[in-house]
């Protein structure tokens, strides 16, 4: 309440202040601070570095996750994985995105991510393709149009995060359906939806928009940034995909992460079948010519082995011919889903004398005087790792630096370090 003079009353104002100080007399920013203490997630290890108290969590997870990758190791035999994928990242970019419960925003933390795995996902699948869609508005937009280059993908999403309207996943469903269905019989098609909303806005039936993807062989996985609604939970159930809600923003890290494996291939796609591919040679850079895929004059890039015509990098596709451009790494690369490196077993410190230092980043395998049980040892070439670069080797499915030589260049240089 105010008075004739624009102030307001003594006994109103004390009491808005008192409502700005907790019981401790602290301010609503200083309260922000607090009720984190994020100070307190931090230590100092032996050599004076900051490290996370509760890294038994940490260790736990990464656990888990080489676990679940030996376990596919073990049913590689009996199980088809598709090697080339289609893949359509949904991005829900309607008002439910800019809540701040993951801090900043959940817009910020999807866009941060999906960054992390369009690199992981080209890195992990080189003859596959991403494309990106955003709802908002209720109207979905193609962002990208399918293509193997992460610079591109990053760089258009980075340009367009802005959030406003409602969602719809119908109207989602029906553009990705529309570009997937001119998919080649051999490509695994896939939609992953990370949605932010707890409702959609459908412009009609979308049970009928679920058939026409269960029918196109279209697999649909969703992870949630609120809570379980059931029109999400039914598109999985339908198509075969995963459905699954983060907790925090290391959680759903680990959720987007878990799509950067191809999945089990889908019986009518399991079929083998013989694929037309070129192998460009790359061209000189003082070369002058116009590319297909850009329109515009550069140098460089590579050259179709059918029509000549130019592209900018691998894998593409060509604009002309219509032929599979790819290189030999990449092809090679792929292999590794077929022929998963051996699993590594558990060192008791008990069994036989380890050595003092791993072999792959030669850091000291003791610990407080007694040596530790975080250590593995290769079933091939016998030589002992620690359990982080043993996280490294399986995660990334390379070949262990010890005995095998044909193996990725990051590799190498964490074994040299």
């Amino acid at each position: 309440m105010n008075n004739g003079d624009g102030k307001r009353l003594n006994g109103e104002a004390e009491e808005e202040d008192e409502d700005d100080l907790d019981g401790e007399g602290r301010e609503a920013w200083e309260r922000t601070y607090t009720d984190e203490r994020s100070w307190e997630s931090l230590q100092e290890d032996e050599s004076g570095l900051l490290c996370p108290v509760d890294d038994k969590i940490l260790h736990h997870a990464q656990y888990r996750r080489r676990l679940r990758s030996l376990s596919s190791t073990t049913t590689a035999s009996r199980i088809q994985k598709g090697l080339i994928r289609y893949l359509y990242i949904v991005i829900d970019l309607s008002k439910a995105a800019a809540e701040m419960d993951f801090k900043p925003s959940r817009m910020a933390v999807v866009a941060k991510h999906v960054e992390a795995f369009v690199r992981e996902f080209f890195d992990q699948n080189p003859l596959s393709q991403i494309s990106l869609v955003t709802i908002k508005d209720g109207v979905a937009h193609c962002l990208t149009d399918l293509g193997g280059s992460p610079e591109s993908h990053v760089k258009a999403l980075m340009g367009k995060l802005e959030s406003s309207g409602d969602s719809s996943l119908q109207n989602a469903l029906d553009l990705v359906h529309g570009y997937l269905t001119q998919i080649p019989s051999y490509g695994h098609r896939e939609v992953l939806i990370l949605y932010s909303a707890l409702s959609t806005c459908d412009p009609g039936d979308i049970m009928h928009t679920i058939q026409k993807c269960k029918n196109a062989k279209i697999r649909c996985s969703v992870i949630g940034l609120s809570a379980e609604i059931f029109i999400c939970k039914h598109i999985c159930q339908e198509t075969g995909g995963l459905y699954s809600i983060a907790l925090d923003e290391s959680h759903f890290k680990e959720l987007i992460l878990e799509h950067a494996p191809p999945p089990p291939a889908i019986a009518e796609f399991a079929i083998a079948s013989l694929i037309k591919m070129g192998f460009p040679q790359r061209a000189a850079e003082n070369v002058i010519s116009i590319c297909v895929c850009h329109k515009e004059a550069k140098g460089g890039g590579y050259t179709c082995p059918r029509c000549k015509a130019r592209v900018c990098e691998l894998p593409a596709e060509c604009r002309i011919c219509g032929l599979t451009l790819v290189s030999s790494p990449h092809l090679a690369r792929s292999y590794h889903h077929l022929f998963p490196i051996m699993p590594f077993e558990d060192v008791a410190p008990t069994q036989h004398k380890l050595p003092k230092t791993c072999f792959g980043c030669q850091q000291s395998l003791l610990s407080s005087g007694s040596r530790t049980t975080l250590s593995v040892t290769c079933p091939k070439c016998r030589r002992c790792f620690c359990f982080d670069c043993d996280i490294y080797i399986h995660e990334s499915l390379h070949n262990c630096p010890g005995c095998e030589s044909l193996r990725h260049s990051k590799s190498v240089n964490t074994a040299e370090a």
